[in-house]
């Protein structure tokens, strides 16, 4: 039986905490008595964010200062996926704690129209259903100010932030990148233009700073802060392009093929676009604003801050993307680890170590259960039932009793992706690909750039993962792929 909304507003102020899902979910019994009183939360989403687009990552070429640091200061997960390989479906998987599949959210809204298909793709929702429970309800119903700024991406008017548990609102609507580009004039319905020339995650920031200062300061909040950048349009924050450009042609690497064939598409090798940098550290110059803004309201040590990205940096298109993934393969819209694979960082004063690196397997459902056990809430099995609380590994460094990770992504997408799905389970990960009729196994920990197929030299391996997928599929109703009986295979 479903749990629906009307059930939850029913029960909002008891308790859960005794109910369980398989382990996943138990926790540490945790209460926010652990940070002295409620924590505050803040998160923040970047759209297209790749695993390597951080320096604290990897990345050789963007600079972030500001993200290294926060990283020095709590835990870095360097396994952490998306729930998708593109966005749409990952914000209903964060706001819900549930699969992409249980919110029949699974394509980025509105998705791709392809001609000619060889699959035809099933048809999912195109708004957050009114009957999910969202993250911000929860924490709303139980004493907290709720505030968003930044890309929502979850439906059109009645189904904005405003009318999924947040208070206020600054520029979340229907539309998954900027209207009117990354300066004012923004032509954005939920945002106020600024001042011409104003640079989009200036705003949002300046934003979610206002809101932190005229909160109500006996409240906890949750500041949710969904930067539109580094999505395109690819547009240059100016303060860095020349360092940027200097650096490239440092680099000395203009007269080489940057780029290797994926399927019918094209993978960026590495990262040399300035523009793209410059929007990367303009990013993080705000993350830097929004620390010391915490820090100067003297709320840094009761508020959490939760920074990932929604799917993996776009690398893969008819021609290279602008940022590169590498060693992951390929990118966003794809279901190897370059599309999905995304960085994670949470600093929790009082809980997280300092500088703590953590290897294991997390995925965007897990943020639900999570904070509802740092802010003493208890946890509600019923609503995020797709998502692990991560104290355990946060607290003790455990491993999660969660048998897989599955994704789920039957649509053709503009990456070149063609429907197909896939599993994780610890070390093994196995891709499907319905279009060619083929599996993919691969050893992560012996091969995180997914380049050694073992599908043929270990068949029972590969068999036993793709019935774990399909009977995952089965029970959670995933909708399929068919095959077009109109397709012409002479017409590409």
């Amino acid at each position: 039986m479903r749990f629906t909304r009307r059930d939850f507003l029913k029960v909002s102020g008891a308790s859960a905490a005794a109910l369980s899902l398989g382990g996943c979910t138990e926790g540490l019994g945790f209460r926010a008595k652990t940070l002295g009183k409620k924590p505050n939360f803040l998160f923040v989403l970047v759209d297209d964010l790749g695993w390597v687009d951080l320096s604290c990552f990897g990345s050789t070429f963007h600079d972030t200062p500001n993200l290294d640091r926060l990283a020095k200061s709590g835990i870095k997960f360097v396994d952490a996926y998306a729930a998708c390989p593109v966005c749409s479906p990952t914000r209903a998987a964060i706001m819900t704690g549930r699969h992409p599949v249980r919110v029949d959210i699974t394509d980025w809204i509105k998705g791709r129209v392809r001609k000619n298909p060889k699959l035809i793709t099933p048809q999912d929702r195109h708004e957050l259903a009114h009957e999910e429970v969202t993250i911000a309800e929860v924490l709303k119903n139980n004493g907290y100010q709720t505030f968003f700024a930044g890309k929502w991406h979850l439906g059109d008017n009645g189904f904005c932030p405003e009318d999924q548990g947040f208070d206020i609102n600054k520029g979340g609507h229907h539309r998954g990148s900027p209207p009117g580009g990354y300066y004012s004039p923004y032509k954005n319905p939920a945002l106020e233009n600024g001042p011409e020339g104003e640079y989009l995650p200036d705003r949002l920031t300046d934003e979610t700073i206002k809101f932190l200062k005229n909160r109500d300061k006996n409240k906890p909040f949750l500041a949710y802060l969904a930067y539109y950048t580094v999505h395109t349009p690819i547009q240059s924050a100016p303060r860095h392009l020349e360092k940027y450009k200097k650096r490239l042609a440092d680099m000395g690497q203009e007269d080489m093929a940057n780029f290797v064939t994926e399927h019918d598409g094209k993978t960026k090798l590495w990262q040399d676009r300035p523009d793209y940098a410059t929007m990367v550290q303009g990013m993080d110059d705000n993350i830097g604003r929004l620390m010391d803004a915490i820090d100067d309201m003297g709320i840094n040590e009761n508020t959490v801050v939760i920074f990932t990205s929604d799917n993996g940096g776009l690398a893969t298109t008819r021609r290279p993307g602008p940022t590169s993934n590498a060693p992951l393969r390929s990118g966003k819209g794809w279901c190897y680890e370059g599309g999905i694979r995304v960085p994670l960082i949470i600093r929790a004063p009082g809980l997280t170590k300092a500088g703590t690196v953590s290897k294991e397997p997390v995925v965007s459902m897990d943020f639900f259960p999570t904070m509802l056990e740092m802010a003493g809430i208890g946890l509600k099995p019923k609503l995020h039932t797709d998502g692990c609380s991560l104290l355990p590994v946060i607290k003790k460094g455990k491993q999660l009793d969660r048998e897989a990770i599955c994704w789920h992504y039957p649509h053709y997408h503009g990456s070149t992706w063609t429907p197909g799905a896939a599993i994780r389970a610890r070390d093994f990960k196995l891709i499907v690909f319905y279009e060619y009729d083929r599996i993919e196994l691969y050893n992560l920990a012996e091969d995180i750039g997914e380049k050694n197929d073992l599908a043929k030299k270990m068949p029972q391996k590969a068999r036993q993962m793709h019935e774990m997928l399909k009977a995952w599929q089965k029970k959670m109703g995933a909708k399929m792929p068919r095959p077009n009986p109109n397709y012409n295979a002479t017409k590409k």
